[in-house]
C-alpha cells in the first residue's frame, strides 16, 4: 500500500486530481472510509481534472449515481451507503460501467460485485489531518502507481 498524509481538504482534492490522470476507461476505484473521510472530495477533484473546474460534482448520496461524459470514457460515480441489496446495483447501471471508469463510495455495500481488478483508495483521520492509502490490485494498477507522487 502507498500511504500519503492529507494535511486537508485541498491535498484530498489535489490527490484526485492526481489520480485523474492514470485514469483509463475500464478502471474501477474503489473509496473506502467512514462519513467525512474525504470520499467526495476526492471524487470532485478527479472530476473537475477531467472536465474542468468549474463543474459541478455534488455528491451522489441521494441519487445514488452521477455520470460524467468526459473525452474518453464516461465516468460513473456511485455512492452505496444508502442501497439495501447487492441487487439494486443493477438498477444503477452497474453492468454499464465496463467501458467507462466507475469511482465508488462505500464500496464495501457491493459484496462480491467488485471487480478483483481494481483501485482501492483508502481514506481516514490521522491526528489533526487525514491520511490516504492506495492499493492496487492488478499488475497494470501496480505498474501506474509505481513512483506515483502528488
Amino acid at each position: 500500500m502507498i500511504e500519503f498524509d492529507l494535511a486537508d481538504e485541498a491535498a484530498t482534492h489535489a490527490l484526485g486530481a492526481a489520480l485523474a490522470k492514470l485514469l483509463r476507461a475500464g478502471d474501477f476505484v474503489a473509496l473506502y472510509g467512514g462519513l467525512g473521510a474525504g470520499k467526495t472530495t476526492l471524487s470532485r477533484g478527479i472530476v473537475r481534472t477531467l472536465l474542468g473546474p468549474e463543474v459541478e460534482v455534488p455528491s451522489p448520496t441521494y441519487t445514488l449515481v452521477q455520470t460524467y461524459e468526459t473525452a474518453g470514457f464516461t465516468l460513473w460515480h456511485f455512492d452505496l451507503y444508502r442501497i439495501e441489496s447487492v441487487d439494486a446495483l443493477v438498477e444503477l447501471g452497474w453492468q454499464e460501467t465496463a467501458g467507462g471508469v466507475a469511482l465508488v463510495e462505500w464500496p464495501e455495500r457491493a459484496g462480491g460485485a467488485l471487480p478483483a481488478w481494481r483501485l482501492d483508495v483508502r481514506l481516514g483521520e490521522d491526528g489533526t489531518g487525514r491520511k490516504a492509502g492506495l492499493e492496487p490490485h492488478g499488475e497494470d494498477w501496480h505498474k501506474r502507481l509505481h513512483g506515483f507522487a502528488f
